[in-house]
């Protein structure tokens, strides 16, 4: 499909945009205290949609009101290389949010095709590491994303306004042409989720030299649970590459899977802390969900720990300078599931395009079709004909909380499992157990969405959960 280009009138206000929000950013360096707020104050004059400009000014008040959001601003701006600062930092927050997603509306407007905010790549399906109970472990162990055709998807993303591209595997650090792909895209921010046992000081300095990759790695909590599932001498591995990246002032987060086991000691003060102290800037954290290699039912978190988790996560926010994000439990902040080609969808290193990470369906090939193409799939009408799932937030996922609509979606479209084993949560002992746990978490859920818009009995809540 050939895309209409933006008017000229458009350019020219992008131009004036980027001109403005460069200088902003080379002043921010310099004092952010005084120069934050109001580099806010022109973004919110460029902001199109009224929602944004509410948002924008949230951000303004958390930022002069809470020192937590302060201090992690002011690090981002005062302890970060350069290359960082003007390539990773500006690329996410200018080019892919402030510019990005307005371009992406207008192609929507101009082609009636939904864009997405970033989509998740795995360059390669190889993996030095072998973890207990890996998402991707039953993918081929062989398959691999040519650079030209990775190239290719970076430039059709950047025509329709996506500017955001996450990789993982596999480990991504192994595919041979990361570092090119990003040289030749520096209008683009690329997040790696990596176990980071590659980062030596090599890979340390091309971040660097590059400026817009920031790796995610992955922990499990303190140096048993980490080493538990994922090697002996991993932790100490991962430790020495955070502080690789902290000397050079890379930006860097953690991606964290809770399981039943180590949730509270993940969320806890000290381990946050200590992730702090390492020059962690933020997190991803995600709900066990059985699939993948040796699917454990054990590892998935109960509803009371869910429940814990819709507390302690924004409270870490508001009360700590690093940025935590719960996929799962944060749909209040994203209006429900995001996957499905709403704000993301997932691209497995033999080309499959499946409507997330942990939903191991798909009708499409990026091998065979454009971007523009897969975004028409029938899978991907279908999610976002039913988004939200629920209309409780708490209750977004289509594997976890509403596991019929993802029966009814895969039967309906002909969606193929991309590995053997993938349908697993469909039906059988799997799919059994996650019907009578979704019903678990959805009396749960539906009494904290009460509490926090209405009224409820606090002790069912408590009673419910256990």
């Amino acid at each position: 499909m050939s895309l209409a280009k933006a008017p000229n009138l458009e350019i020219a206000k992008r131009y004036v945009a980027e001109k403005l929000l460069r200088e902003g950013f080379r002043y921010l360096e310099k004092n952010p205290e005084e120069n934050f707020p109001k580099l806010l104050n022109i973004v919110r004059l460029l902001a199109r949609k009224e929602a944004h400009k509410e948002q924008i000014l949230k951000v303004r008040e958390a930022y002069l009101r809470n020192p937590a959001v302060r201090a992690y601003v002011n690090r981002l701006f005062t302890e970060l290389h350069p290359n960082i600062k003007q390539r990773m930092v500006y690329n996410w927050f200018v080019n892919a949010m402030l510019l990005g997603i307005p371009r992406q509306l207008q192609v929507e407007r101009e082609t009636g095709v939904h864009i997405p905010n970033f989509f998740l790549l795995d360059p390669t399906s190889a993996c030095n590491l072998r973890c207990h109970g890996c998402w991707a472990g039953e993918y081929s162990k062989h398959d691999s994303l040519s650079l030209e055709l990775v190239d290719r998807l970076c430039r059709e993303a950047k025509e329709v306004g996506i500017y955001w591209l996450a990789m993982s595997g596999g480990e991504p650090f192994l595919w041979p042409h990361l570092f090119e792909l990003a040289a030749r895209h520096p209008e683009m921010a690329f997040m790696i989720y990596t176990n980071g046992t590659l980062i030596d000081d090599r890979v340390a300095d091309r971040i660097i030299e590059v400026g817009n990759i920031s790796p995610a790695i992955s922990l499990e909590g303190w140096q048993e649970r980490t080493d538990a599932r994922r090697g002996r001498g991993v932790f100490e591995r991962v430790m020495a590459a955070m502080d690789r990246l902290r000397r050079r002032g890379a930006v860097f987060g953690v991606s964290i899977t809770i399981t039943r086991q180590n949730v509270e000691e993940v969320t806890s003060d000290d381990f946050i802390d200590f992730l702090i102290e390492r020059g962690v800037a933020y997190g991803w954290t995600f709900h066990y969900i059985p699939i993948g290699r040796d699917p454990d039912l054990e590892l998935m978190i109960t509803p009371a720990q869910r429940a814990y988790l819709a507390e302690r996560i924004p409270y870490i926010r508001s009360h700590k300078p690093i940025q935590i994000a719960d996929f799962w439990n944060d749909g209040e902040l994203t209006l429900g599931c995001i996957a499905g080609g709403r704000r993301y969808f997932h691209i497995t290193a033999s080309g499959a395009v499946e409507p997330c990470a942990f939903v191991h369906f798909s009708t499409d090939n990026i091998k065979e079709k454009s971007l523009m193409e897969v975004l028409q799939s029938p899978l991907f009408k279908a999610y976002q004909r039913r988004q939200p799932f629920n209309s409780n937030y708490l209750r977004p996922c289509p594997i976890i909380d509403v596991p019929q609509v993802l029966r009814e979606i895969v039967r309906e479209t002909g969606a193929r499992p991309t590995h053997a084993g993938a349908e697993t949560v469909l039906e059988g002992p799997i799919g059994s157990f996650l019907d009578r746990h979704s019903a678990c978490w959805a009396e749960v859920a539906d009494q904290i969405w009460r509490r926090r818009h209405g009224e409820c009995d606090e002790s069912k809540l408590t009673q419910a959960g256990k």
